[in-house]
């Protein structure tokens, strides 16, 4: 099963959250690998929706992973608290 790639936009906040979980649902079932490098500031229903998609996808059994991150979004993900649980998950932000 071939993995679908989604790039996230720069601005990763409350109006963008819905648009990304709807994205993500369509690639349910099969591996994903998100792009995080344009991502300027994220929010924090955005964190929510790809924790949730982290743990969605690990209980599916199909790998999810955040890769090429801006150090914006690291900075942003680190300073919510989420580094740990995106490394409980094997991602890495």
């Amino acid at each position: 099963m071939t993995a679908a790639h989604l790039v996230l936009p720069p601005v990763l906040d409350i109006q963008n959250a819905e648009p990304l979980r709807a994205e993500l649902l369509t690639l349910r079932g099969r591996p994903v690998t998100i792009d995080g490098s344009a991502v300027e500031r994220l929010g924090g229903l955005c964190l929510q929706v790809l924790i949730s998609a982290q743990q969605t996808w690990a209980r599916d059994g199909h790998s999810l992973s955040i890769d090429g991150v801006s150090d914006a979004f690291a900075n942003q993900w680190n300073m919510f608290g989420a580094a740990a649980l995106a490394a409980d998950q094997g991602e890495a932000a």
